[in-house]
């Protein structure tokens, strides 16, 4: 994360006792991009909150909505920056799973218990993994929520495959499996985010693990 460079006057201290010239504060190339999508997730972290508005979020940055269009075209850009954030991250997590251990179901468990740690530190963000955030907003957005989840399954799929080898039908095996899990890891989401984040989605995880695979 980028830290704010300060800029100051080169300008001599004037004679006498005058106060030091003031520093003022200018983002990095970046920065407030970063900025306007920390408070979009801040925002979205309080229980009830209601469709978002680009005045709202101006407001808690105390900015002009013309600034926030100097850095996102519009607010489903907004979006596609948190939506970006949590694929990096988690598509980033499950490769170094998947290289560091080698059991296929223990890739499976560890891979859920990856997502609702990540769901549990990051509230705002859950809401819009499971598309409470995204309800009134462009389509897209939530298309490409679904087709993180696709992917997730995908992983969950390769992962438990080998396991499968012992079934008459492996490839179906793993996809049920798979299938399975990934609507086991929505569930717990959902529930998290519409309780007000009050359900905490490792509840009895391990256990709970145990049992779908």
């Amino acid at each position: 994360m980028s830290h704010a460079e300060l800029e100051a006057s080169e300008t001599p201290p004037s004679g006498g006792g005058d106060a030091p010239a003031t520093v003022r504060k200018r983002p990095k190339p970046g920065e407030r991009r970063v900025q306007i999508l920390q408070a979009l997730a801040t925002m979205l972290e309080q229980p009830g909150a209601e469709r978002i508005t680009t005045a709202a979020l101006a407001a808690r940055l105390d900015v002009s909505e013309a600034a926030l269009y100097r850095h996102f075209a519009s607010k489903a850009q907004m979006f596609e920056g948190l939506i970006e954030f949590i694929e990096q991250t988690v598509f980033t997590l499950i490769n170094q799973i998947t290289e560091r251990e080698p059991d296929g179901p223990t890739q499976a468990a560890r891979i859920a218990t990856m997502l609702v740690q990540f769901a549990e530190k990051n509230p705002g963000m859950t809401r819009v993994m499971v598309g409470d955030a995204l309800v009134f907003e462009n389509e897209r957005l939530q298309q490409r929520m679904n087709q993180f989840f696709d992917k997730i399954e995908a992983s969950l799929r390769q992962s438990l495959r080998p396991a499968a080898d012992a079934s008459a039908t492996p490839t179906v095996e793993a996809q049920v499996r798979a299938s399975v899990l990934t609507a086991f890891i929505v569930g717990r989401l959902q529930r998290f985010a519409r309780s007000g984040f009050k359900r905490m989605p490792s509840e009895h995880l391990e256990a709970s693990l145990a049992r779908v695979l």
